[in-house]
């Protein structure tokens, strides 16, 4: 671990104590895990406690963790990552938030902290579900109006719900339900009918 990552790791745990939920330094990168109610009042500390001074907010990305790794996940689904960089210790850190409840969740929103999640929170809701409770105006931003669902969420159907196709009899766009058909991306392999058999030649 290089000295620099060091001192921001001991510089987090200073500030913030046991309000961390967990600090992991991995691929040269540092990533912390607060509680859905202390998340706003750390991320304010983040950007002005001097000796943090992260007064860039990068990206903020939703996270859908029904599907993690190759086993069955046991903690909570949703969780919102906001990236971060301070300019003045030339830092990078990654501050992570799991929503308290899966059917409905809700995270503050860090726009009155950082104007500049604005438009990553909308992204994180259309494309998760994920509500970002204080947001000015959480609404769609990819997706069409007439949407339904989370496209992002592992639990929505690849082929979706919903198709659009131009009407000439009405001459306008129209939505029906999708028309494909499920099926298998795998390849099918055909072999002889004996293939790996013991004692076949």
């Amino acid at each position: 671990m290089s000295a620099k990552l060091e001192r921001l790791s001991q510089t987090l745990r200073d500030v913030f104590g046991n309000r961390i939920q967990s600090l992991v330094l991995d691929r040269g990168e540092v990533t912390i895990e607060v509680s859905a109610a202390e998340y706003p009042r750390v991320a304010r500390q983040l950007r002005d406690h001097a000796d943090l001074r992260f007064e860039q907010l990068i990206d903020i990305s939703g996270l859908d963790y029904s599907a993690y790794g190759n086993a069955v996940w046991e903690g909570k689904r949703f969780a919102s990552v906001a990236h971060l960089t301070s300019v003045k210790h030339n830092w990078r850190l990654r501050l992570r938030v799991f929503a308290d409840e899966d059917a409905f969740p809700v995270i503050d929103s860090l726009v009155d902290v950082w104007p500049s999640a604005n438009w990553y929170e909308r992204e994180s809701f259309d494309l998760y579900g994920i509500l970002y409770s204080g947001h000015p105006d959480l609404r769609r931003i990819l997706t069409d109006y007439g949407f339904v669902g989370h496209p992002f969420r592992k639990d929505f159907p690849v082929s979706g719900y919903v198709e659009m196709r131009y009407d000439p009899e009405q001459g306008r766009v129209v939505y029906q339900p999708v028309s494909i058909e499920p099926r298998e991306n795998t390849p099918r392999i055909v072999r002889e009918e004996n293939y790996g058999d013991v004692g076949h030649g």
